[in-house]
């Protein structure tokens, strides 16, 4: 599924692009995804000028004067820029026409979604979501209080998006690593040192993974066309059985709320808390 790195890949790669183009033309092949593609609505913007580009979490906002529209790419969703005579490929299933520059979107699972909206900070999609991690609302002290307040594993508190946004798996288990964190950890047993060393752990992952183009861990490309390379550094995510990068130890694999937990046994050993004594 791409992640906000890919999303964030995906924004930078048509900013350039679009920004300050006209919308000329709306096309669509397959209307059902996971919700309807509103054809009209996005019809109506024709004659209209983009102003923005932006992203909220992992969905891709694009702004015009008085209207936005709303992307998610959802499990297997990814956006091209093309030229307007390209044939289309199976899984194609809209673009947008800006003159001489298309952007379409092919998506093989159909799970994405296109929406338009006058009012997309309050859209319900979007209206409750969390500091993005890369955020200036983000901050050590911020997770710190935030854990003291859950039990819940560390890793479930950082992929909840009503705690911080854009934490996707892969990206919570590089993180954990580089925190040495186990991610059962309960939350409300770390120090304010280890959430500082975590958040700093979360925002270099990120940034990471924005500057390498995000994770090609199955179809995801850019919309040149081109994958993302941070696959290629990853530390432990997907390397069940090989060695830490740090130690040598065989990196391990646990199901924790139906996803795969990789860690490394030695650099992040589980902490058990001491049960309080029982009173009389």
């Amino acid at each position: 599924m791409p992640e906000l790195p890919e999303v964030e890949t995906t924004r930078r790669g048509i900013l350039p692009f679009i920004t300050g183009k006209t919308l000329t033309g709306v096309s669509v092949s397959q209307p059902k995804l996971r919700y309807p593609v509103p054809e009209a609505a996005l019809t109506a913007l024709i004659g209209q000028t983009v102003i923005a580009v932006n992203r909220r979490a992992k969905y891709l906002l694009i702004h015009f004067a008085h209207t936005s529209i709303i992307i998610h790419l959802g499990m297997s969703g990814s956006l091209r820029l093309i030229t307007p005579n390209s044939d289309w490929r199976l899984h194609d299933h809209w673009q947008l026409c800006f003159g001489d520059q298309t952007l379409r979107y092919h998506d093989p699972r159909r799970f994405g979604f296109i929406l338009v909206s006058d009012t997309p900070k309050q859209h319900p999609l979007l209206s409750k979501l969390a500091p993005e991690p890369l955020g200036d609302d983000f901050t050590p002290d911020y997770l710190y209080q935030l854990c003291q307040r859950r039990r819940s594993p560390i890793k479930s508190l950082i992929m909840n998006n009503h705690n911080v946004v854009g934490v996707g798996n892969i990206y919570a288990c590089e993180s954990l690593f580089l925190a040495r964190l186990h991610p059962l950890r309960i939350a409300n047993t770390l120090s304010l040192a280890e959430c500082q060393n975590l958040h700093r752990a979360i925002v270099d992952v990120l940034t990471r993974a924005i500057k390498e183009g995000g994770s090609t861990l199955r179809d995801f490309i850019n919309p040149n066309g081109q994958p993302g390379y941070f696959a290629q550094t990853l530390h432990v995510y997907g390397r069940e059985g090989k060695a830490c990068p740090r130690c040598q130890t065989a990196i391990a694999n646990l199901k924790q709320a139906g996803r795969s937990s990789f860690y490394c046994p030695s650099c992040q050993p589980i902490k058990r808390t001491r049960k309080k004594p029982s009173r009389r």
